[in-house]
């Protein structure tokens, strides 16, 4: 991703900066869209009243489904920004505090969900240096989760195969599935798919070591790399990552939804290079989902 291909929105000039009570200015930047070409693209605050829906008359237009035709209001009062939703079918979310059922002022870094499009709000004199600090995050980190992204994952495990070759360690990697994911997407929307790997990459991160790296993998994939791990240590580990992701339970629409996951494990060794032990781990990913899901396979 190059800066210069990022689109810069201008909404229509009012007299003096949106500030959060800050000199300077603030955006709204797209961190995930259903559009890879809207990620990165940003939107400097500087009216009374900015509108974001999915019909045309808003200032900010979301041509996904997901997305009410005029779905959440950002309105400035002295200096302060307050979000407002339009009574949207999918709701207006503000990090991960739930549906929106009152106004909520903005505070700087607050993550702003619409639809399936999160953007993350800045503001301040720094705005331009947030800015650019976050593009270059964004091209190693998974918008939705997070997460390194398979991007970043690859040069990682490429490092640590590095270190073994020089040191001789242990490394292991665990490749993550949920089981049955497209139904929850069936049966509940995406939105609500969304949410369930949000929840699980937040879980997941709580129990890794400061060594230890978690990536998305794609889609409905993640991916461990356990420095320093034998095979029997990374059986263990991911035992207890299956049995957190069995015990989590998320919400949509005032419904749970309960998921499990399975697991494959591939250890290295001096032939493999990242694509053996992607290749390796994948093997018994899908050994553990034909031997029955919600299970450790290496």
């Amino acid at each position: 991703m190059h800066t210069d291909e990022l689109a810069k929105t201008r909404i229509a000039r009012t007299s003096g900066y949106i500030t959060n009570g800050e000199p300077g200015q603030a955006y709204l930047v797209v961190l995930h869209a259903g559009l890879q070409s809207d990620i990165g693209r940003r939107y400097v605050l500087e009216t009374s009243s900015l509108t974001i829906g999915r019909g045309r008359d808003n200032d900010v237009v979301l041509t996904s489904d997901a997305v009410s035709r005029r779905h959440t209001r950002l309105e400035v009062r002295e200096n302060e920004v307050f979000v407002i939703d339009l009574q949207s079918t999918n709701g207006t979310y503000i990090n991960d505090d739930g549906r929106l059922t009152s106004e909520r002022r903005l505070i700087r870094g607050d993550l702003l969900k619409v639809g399936d499009t999160i953007f993350k709000y800045l503001s301040g004199v720094d705005v331009e240096a947030q800015y650019h600090d976050m593009i270059f995050r964004m091209a190693v980190t998974d918008g939705l989760t997070n997460l390194c992204n398979r991007q970043q994952l690859d040069k990682l495990l490429n490092e640590e195969i590095q270190r073994c070759q020089r040191n001789s360690r242990s490394l292991t990697v665990l490749l993550l599935d949920i089981d049955y994911f497209k139904k929850i997407n069936d049966e509940f929307g995406h939105l609500a798919g969304d949410s369930v790997l949000r929840g699980l990459a937040s879980a997941f991160t709580k129990r890794l070591r400061p060594s230890d790296k978690l990536g998305r993998y794609g889609g409905e994939e993640f991916c461990a790399i356990l420095p320093e791990t034998s095979l029997q240590g990374a059986m263990t580990f991911a035992d207890g990552l299956r049995a957190l992701a069995e015990s989590c339970v998320f919400a949509a629409d005032g419904k749970q939804i309960k998921v499990t996951i399975s697991i494959g494990i591939a250890e290295w060794n001096t032939s493999m290079q990242a694509m053996d032990m992607y290749r390796a781990a994948d093997e018994k990913l899908y050994s553990a989902k034909r031997n029955g899901r919600n299970r450790v396979e290496s």
